[in-house]
């Protein structure tokens, strides 16, 4: 790899919580599109009973990856760009980067309290986990609603990060693209 990539390390963080926010989001309209009922009705009782169990699973996984993508993030830094980047490149990057950890973090955070509020088990494969807050119905109803906007801001910062990835991949060619790469 280059001198001006990220650790592996950083680099399959980075495509492993991409590639689980992606399915989660898909899985998460189709929860809030259609709720348990009916899902149940599309599905069965088992379908629709594993995708909640497995969409709280990975939204905890997402949730311990991205604590983890921070500490590495921490104790290894970034590599410096090989071509210096304007002012304003380096600012919306810095923006969108920066909001994108906030929201990866609060989306699963959202979901676990939402969960327990509304007093349903939080799962992580077959445990249950501790719902750290009681059930409040009104509680659970705002955060759910809460969880789902967050769910749309994330697909529109990751849809500038995508655009501004092509950018600089296809019009640029640059090597900010190669920063992430996995080849």
């Amino acid at each position: 790899m280059f001198s001006d990539s990220y650790a592996l390390i950083q680099r399959l963080l980075h495509w492993s919580i991409a590639l689980l926010v992606i399915c989660l989001l898909g899985v998460g309209w189709m929860l809030g599109e259609f709720g348990f009922k009916g899902l149940t009705e599309i599905f069965g009782d088992w379908i629709a009973g594993n995708l909640y169990k497995y969409h709280k699973t990975f939204g905890v996984i997402v949730l311990g990856l991205m604590v983890l993508r921070l500490i590495c993030k921490m104790l290894l830094g970034r590599p410096t760009y090989s071509e210096p980047m304007p002012l304003f490149n380096r600012i919306a990057s810095g923006a969108v980067h920066g909001m994108l950890y906030l929201v990866l973090l609060a989306m699963p955070i959202l979901g676990w309290l939402g969960t327990a509020a509304g007093g349903f088990p939080v799962q992580f494969f077959e445990m249950k986990l501790p719902g750290l807050i009681g059930k409040d119905e009104a509680l659970g109803k705002l955060l759910f609603e809460w969880h789902g906007i967050v769910g749309w801001v994330i697909i529109g910062l990751v849809g500038v990060h995508i655009c501004a990835a092509l950018y600089h991949w296809i019009i640029k060619r640059d090597r900010i693209m190669g920063r992430m790469s996995l080849f």
